[in-house]
């Protein structure tokens, strides 16, 4: 028993668990109110006291692997790929779990009165992985890569406002944008932008970069281990990075995920599904922790193929969709209804006065009688590996759109090769977006005209002017004014239902310390090796 209240009671000191939780599960094991109390405050002083230790392998169960992923951060599009890249490759700026833009290879910048100019300082001494020198021109040929269409980026629309990039010594990266951008550094942040050698032109898969780690084995759809490096330019590994080794196991099935974290196997794990997180949060070795942000599940369909390409057909199966139910029993309470635009109010400058649509299927029967769809089968493919619980989404989804009298029937394709041979490819699935800091990164990685990641195939001239419009606009309240324009577009004619925004559920193991929240992914952002240690 002191075992278990030790653990209960760390649990509350990492903001895990509330002090009434605490005193209820210790009443429950016979200890009284006082006795509880006297133990948290032990504890808490002590955890005030505790130093990171250095040491040890960090080991992650992670969703989202295929064995068509690569180590080309231009190719990312899952959860796996990022948590193996974060190991060893770093972007220019990060962003915090506050919201507010970092230097990681990049130690400084400043722009021009107007935005359209910025001038990156490269960090001094930084060295990549095999012992190369950083330099600006490093960085310039990342981004040369990342806007040369053949790479298929997924940062590409990001970096499409680019009209000039050019080096002025070994430590300066000057980037001049056709349109003036306040936030060019959040744009940078974008987890493919990672600065390789010579912008990774001549093998992008070689897996070097000024992260802390040095891959020692990768194994596509399978696993993933690293060591800790000497000379990582971020202090010693009592500082940060504390951990010998790191090991990402890909677990796509939920239950062999929760499994691997309640015997010990992994350390962590991702996406806790919401119906299960109750439950395991109250195994006494582990805690379950969620926030919620900007992250969403979505059914995506490609508004250039028939019969898509009619807008009633899609009104149609948004006012089909019963968010309230989706949320209740997909998310569990773990998050928020969606709207059809990728924005909530997490975002800054979000409109809050665009009309929630609601589930209303006398308006979704008219609009699908308007559409003047044929009767035959439309198809939503989804599998387990799309988002937790995205199976059971669709069939909900079936079954209002059935209320509906809209034929939709549902293909369930296998995890591996999901994300390479149905998302973004097939014209009409089941699919997730962890959410941008910023509403231009968002809209300009998925519904800007010319973004490879516009997965809805949302390429609407009128659209891509405003979000040029907005980025160059420095007055928050006129950049407000034509967010909103955009969202309401987006909303009524857009080629996303978006029906929940998710939280980011994760399993911790109560021996991970110096875990805390960050809105922007799961896992801390996927840096929790990097700011975290084992008691």
């Amino acid at each position: 028993m002191n075992d278990q209240l030790k653990q209960l009671s760390t649990a509350v000191t990492k903001g895990l668990m509330t002090r009434r939780e605490f005193v209820a599960r210790a009443a429950a094991l016979g200890v009284t109110a006082a006795v509880a109390n006297s133990m948290l405050a032990g504890s808490a002083q002590a955890e005030a006291h505790a130093k990171p230790v250095a040491g040890g392998t960090y080991r992650m169960g992670v969703q989202g692997g295929q064995s068509t992923d690569t180590q080309d951060p231009a190719l990312w599009a899952s959860q796996v790929p990022l948590a193996v890249g974060r190991l060893w490759g770093e972007t220019l700026v990060e962003v915090s779990p506050e919201g507010s833009p970092e230097g990681l290879v990049a130690e400084s910048w400043e722009s021009s009165p107007d935005a359209k100019t910025w001038r990156f300082k490269i960090r001094p001494g930084i060295k990549f992985s095999n012992g190369q020198a950083v330099t600006a021109n490093d960085v310039m040929r990342t981004m040369e890569r990342h806007s040369n269409e053949e790479s298929k980026s997924g940062a590409l629309g990001i970096v499409k406002g680019i009209s000039g990039m050019r080096t002025d010594g070994d430590d300066i990266f000057e980037v001049t944008l056709e349109i003036g951008s306040a936030d060019l550094p959040y744009l940078m942040s974008d987890y493919h932008l990672i600065i390789q050698p010579d912008g990774g032109f001549d093998n992008p898969n070689a897996a070097i970069g000024t992260g802390p780690y040095v891959m020692e084995d990768y194994q596509p759809g399978v696993s993933a281990s690293a060591t800790r490096r000497d000379d990582y330019w971020g202090g010693s590994q009592e500082e940060i990075a504390h951990y010998d080794r790191v090991e990402v196991i890909v677990l796509n099935d939920a239950t062999a995920r929760t499994a691997a974290l309640q015997s010990g196997q992994v350390d962590v794990i991702n996406r806790v599904e919401p119906k299960i997180a109750k439950l395991l949060d109250r195994a006494p070795n582990l805690s379950v922790k969620n926030v919620s942000g900007r992250g969403h599940y979505v059914f995506i369909a490609h508004i250039d193929t028939a019969p898509f390409d009619n807008n009633d057909l899609r009104l149609a199966l948004k006012y089909a969709c019963n968010r309230e139910e989706l949320v209740e029993k997909i998310l569990q309470g773990y998050g928020s209804i969606g709207n059809d635009i990728p924005i909530n109010a997490a975002y800054p400058l979000f409109d809050e006065t665009i009309p929630q649509r609601t589930f209303d299927l006398e308006k979704a029967k008219e609009h699908y009688a308007k559409s003047g769809h044929d009767g035959s089968p439309i198809i939503l493919r989804t599998a387990d590996g799309a988002f937790p619980g995205a199976v059971d989404a669709a069939a909900l989804f079936q079954q209002s759109c059935q209320a509906a009298g809209i034929p939709l029937e549902i293909k369930r394709e296998p995890n591996d090769g999901y994300w390479s041979e149905v998302w973004n490819v097939k014209p009409f699935s089941c699919s997730y977006w962890g959410g941008r800091p910023v509403q231009d990164q968002m809209y300009s990685t998925a519904y800007l005209s010319t973004a490879d990641w516009n997965d809805t195939r949302w390429k609407r001239p009128e659209f891509d002017e405003m979000l040029l419009e907005a980025r160059a606009e420095l007055d928050e309240g006129k950049r407000k004014e034509i967010y909103s324009k955009m969202g309401r577009m987006l909303n009524e004619e857009g080629g996303v239902i978006l029906p929940m925004f998710n939280d980011f559920v994760d399993g911790v193991s109560n021996d991970i310390l110096g875990y805390v929240n960050d809105p922007n992914n799961p896992m801390m952002n996927y840096y929790a090796f990097k700011k975290t240690w084992k008691a």
